[in-house]
């Protein structure tokens, strides 16, 4: 069936807000994820494919929404599966992908998890998975100390570089930087926060089973369970 007729569960946030701690506590069937689906019908289309470094996938993933600017979410709603009580997908980032399946996927629910730039760039630091990985060049340090300014406040910058050798937080700070730039965070709040088929978590004042019972009974509420 077409996904635009299936009940989904779809997740919401940027790298480091907790989506993949979530999904693993859900435990609900899932599909492809968002990267697998960017490997598999974005990169293809610009002569790319993975691995690639994180900043070349964040320009192609632009260019593929000047041409599409539904994202992620276009390419979500032009799937089929067989039926099922309900799927899981993680996930989408920014308004306009998240305009596009309130509009085009009107059985799906979603669930926000947000937290800070530092907090996620911690997250990112203990991590320590290679998909993050990114190209740093010496002149890149020093943009990099300037970029900080616009993402995280100086004392937080120095709680992260006390984390880690300064080029590995630099490394993950220009990740959490460049989503920033391409994926405005507020964006999927404006737009879901009070929306009846919405839930927002705060991954920082919740612990990962505080948030999968809210889901859990956020889907109950909808009728749908989890197990």
């Amino acid at each position: 069936m077409s996904l635009k007729t299936q009940p989904l569960l779809i997740l919401v946030g940027l790298t480091g807000v907790g989506k993949s701690t979530l999904v693993e506590a859900l435990g609900l069937p899932r599909l492809p994820d968002r990267r697998e689906l960017v490997d598999l019908y974005v990169l293809p289309r610009y002569g790319a494919k993975p691995p690639i470094p994180r900043e070349e996938r964040f320009r192609l993933t632009r260019r593929f929404r000047e041409e599409f600017p539904g994202g992620v979410a276009e390419v979500l709603a032009r799937g089929y599966v067989p039926p099922a009580p309900l799927l899981l997908f993680d996930g989408l980032r920014g308004e306009e992908e998240v305009a596009y399946a309130l509009k085009h996927l009107p059985k799906a629910l979603f669930v926000v998890l947000h937290a800070r730039e530092i907090t996620r760039l911690k997250r990112l630091l203990a991590r320590q998975d290679a998909f993050d990985r990114v190209a740093l060049s010496p002149l890149e340090v020093e943009k990099l100390k300037e970029l900080a300014q616009g993402v995280l406040a100086p004392e937080e910058l120095e709680e992260a570089l006390a984390l880690a050798p300064a080029e590995e937080v630099l490394a993950k700070l220009k990740i959490v930087a460049e989503e920033k730039r391409n994926y405005d965070p507020e964006g999927p709040l404006r737009l879901l926060r009070d929306h009846p088929r919405a839930l927002v978590l705060d991954t920082e004042a919740l612990d990962p089973l505080a948030e999968a019972q809210a889901v859990r009974a956020f889907l109950e509420a909808k009728g749908l369970f989890a197990r």
